[in-house]
């Protein structure tokens, strides 16, 4: 790769493993200095060491999306350990999974103060430094924002939340050198198909998703560089993730039939 990013700065919530924990090797290859937050420190100090064996400068920061001081104190870790934030990409996120009728306030709220609530406080604290350097901010919505699946609807609708949150921003910062792109990734190999709906990761899990749609993540971080690179607004990928956003925009009443057809899965709940 060439050094696009070189001697910018990138911020990445949800960096210890999968596309975050991707995203982050591949900002070093292209030559920008890279902070990753997320709670499990531990797997941050392994994404630091793989990044710097290989020449990058990197910087683990811990953070809990759902603690706004915690937001804070990171972005301001990171603008004074290296002076500027140029990319921001809002990662963080789990999925709650089962079926309206069961799941209780508690649920709901998890699923939002992650995935929603925590992806516009990174965006707020990120914003002012961001305008700063003309840059870039990312947030990581899903096709699931599109395809109504049984058993989904708390990330399904807080995917569908970044969607507009994006196209809000997209709006709000037009005009000031800060884009925001908004990517929407079909099935990607994760850890996500492992966490609980209590945000814990359950390694002994299996993953529900269908194993033979599944992206290798080295390949979903090529696309989404690729994106985020040009400042696209929006960006989807995998063939699937595409038919699906499609369908779903333009045949709902067809995805309906569909999802609610014998032959298809009704329980998906991992837990």
């Amino acid at each position: 790769m060439s050094a696009t990013f070189e001697g910018q700065v990138a911020w990445i919530t949800g960096a210890s493993a999968g596309l975050g924990r991707g995203l982050a090797l591949a900002f070093a290859r292209e030559g920008a200095r890279v902070a990753v937050s997320a709670r499990r420190a531990e797997l941050l100090t392994d994404v630091v060491s793989a990044i710097e064996a290989a020449g990058g400068k990197a910087l683990a920061v811990p953070c809990d999306v759902t603690d706004e001081r915690s937001l804070e104190d990171t972005v301001t870790a990171v603008v004074a350990r290296w002076g500027r934030l140029d990319v921001a990409i809002a990662n963080a996120g789990f999925g709650v999974t089962g079926r309206v009728e069961h799941l209780r306030a508690d649920d709901w709220r998890r699923q939002y103060d992650v995935n929603v609530v925590g992806l516009t406080q990174t965006a707020r604290v990120a914003i002012p430094h961001l305008r700063a350097t003309r840059g870039r901010l990312v947030l990581l919505s899903s096709v699931a924002a599109f395809v109504p699946s049984p058993e989904t609807a708390p990330y399904g609708s807080s995917k569908a939340a970044v969607r507009f949150i994006g196209q809000a921003l997209s709006v709000e910062l037009h005009g000031s050198g800060v884009t925001c792109t908004t990517i929407y990734p079909g099935f990607v190999e994760s850890d996500i198909g492992r966490v609980d709906r209590f945000n814990r990761l359950r390694p002994e899990a299996k993953d529900p998703r269908p194993a033979a749609l599944m992206w290798p993540a080295e390949r979903a971080v090529r696309v989404m560089m690729r994106a985020i690179r040009h400042r696209r607004r929006h960006y989807t990928f995998t063939g699937h993730g595409h038919l699906g956003r499609f369908l779903g925009q333009h045949f709902p009443r067809l995805v309906q039939l569909v999802l609610s057809s014998p032959l298809y899965p009704q329980s998906l709940s991992k837990r």
